[in-house]
């Protein structure tokens, strides 16, 4: 059987090694590409081009490295000339009064979230939504730096080799990333621990709330600056009461009508929220991603592409007698 230990006869079966590697390299090339579609692709790219490449691997790496060195390169060719993947606060405009007229952008590529089951999250902060989301504002060599370096944990030997460029300019291109996601007070370091009992029971409530369509407890359970955004709507929100009059007069539905399923995606907690239809069934309306800060939310970000329910193994509508755990 291959082992790590011996690169050679780990080649020999590529199968293997594509199942082995397949879960971290879709989380590296998504963490480049903002996009779990694009990323699928990226990686299948990476063992097709290993593949031809592997007679003359020479061992001087692990494998590891080596598919590493590969799918980096695959994907700073893939961003060439590609515009960054944001979402609507990383846009630049100022946070938006609720009840202003909503505005789609569809021409904008947005960032999409992960679900956690296709990568391997074993460090969940550096694949949470607002850390992926401050990478795409680097360059895309910045980018590559930075995951490599902080991610990855590789020298910056390791690095220059891979990227073909000199240590001096690693360490440069290090720098500056740092110094423009520290500029947006984002770090690979701030993310929380796995959810507590009282962060379970939070979003219990957030569950139900949204079902009852319960304005005041969704407000309630935010911070007082939370933030909600929903792409490809351009507008962001912040602040409670501009947050609640928004899910008051804005959200369609009304009470026994948004049931929500839960997931998760880039190692925090999400849902996909339904709508009931005229039929009385519920039909996928929302892909919601939580931030949490302790005990309350503090960001959500409401996604409307309805692909992404089958992305995260969604169903695409729920029954008329559907009902909200522990609730009738």
């Amino acid at each position: 059987m291959a082992t790590l230990e011996d690169p050679t006869t780990e080649l020999d079966d590529f199968s293997t090694l594509t199942q082995r590697y397949q879960r971290e390299l879709l989380a590296h090339c998504y963490r480049m590409s903002g996009s779990v579609h694009e990323a699928e692709d990226l990686v299948q790219e990476t063992f097709l081009r290993a593949w031809r490449a592997s007679a003359n691997f020479e061992g001087r790496s692990s494998v590891r490295t080596w598919l590493y060195r590969i799918a980096t390169n695959v994907c700073l060719t893939n961003l060439e000339n590609r515009p960054r993947r944001p979402l609507p606060a990383g846009l630049g405009t100022p946070d938006a009064m609720a009840g202003d007229a909503l505005e789609i952008d569809h021409e904008v590529t947005w960032l999409e979230p992960v679900p956690d089951a296709a990568v391997q999250v074993a460090e969940r902060d550096t694949i949470r939504l607002a850390f992926v989301a401050a990478l795409q504002h680097l360059p895309a060599r910045q980018r590559a730096v930075l995951i490599l370096r902080d991610v990855l944990r590789w020298s910056a030997a390791e690095v220059a080799e891979a990227l073909d460029t000199s240590t001096a300019a690693v360490n440069s291109a290090l720098q500056r990333a740092h110094a423009q996601l520290a500029e947006r007070g984002l770090t690979a370091d701030t993310v929380e621990p796995d959810l507590t009992a009282a962060q379970q029971q939070l979003l219990e409530r957030y569950v139900d709330a949204f079902w009852r369509k319960d304005v005041d407890s969704i407000v309630g359970m935010l911070t007082a600056e939370a933030t909600w955004d929903m792409p490809p709507f351009t507008s962001w929100y912040r602040g409670r009461a501009n947050i609640g009059w928004l899910i008051g007069n804005e959200c369609p539905g009304g009470a026994r009508d948004m049931p929500m399923v839960a997931t998760t995606a880039n190692g925090q907690p999400a849902y996909g929220l339904y709508m009931r239809t005229p039929q009385g069934d519920f039909t996928a309306f929302q892909l919601q991603v939580l931030d949490l800060d302790g005990d309350q939310v503090r960001h959500v970000t409401a996604f409307f592409d309805l692909s992404l329910f089958d992305t995260f193994g969604l169903p695409a509508r729920l029954p008329a007698d559907y009902t909200v755990h522990g609730t009738s």
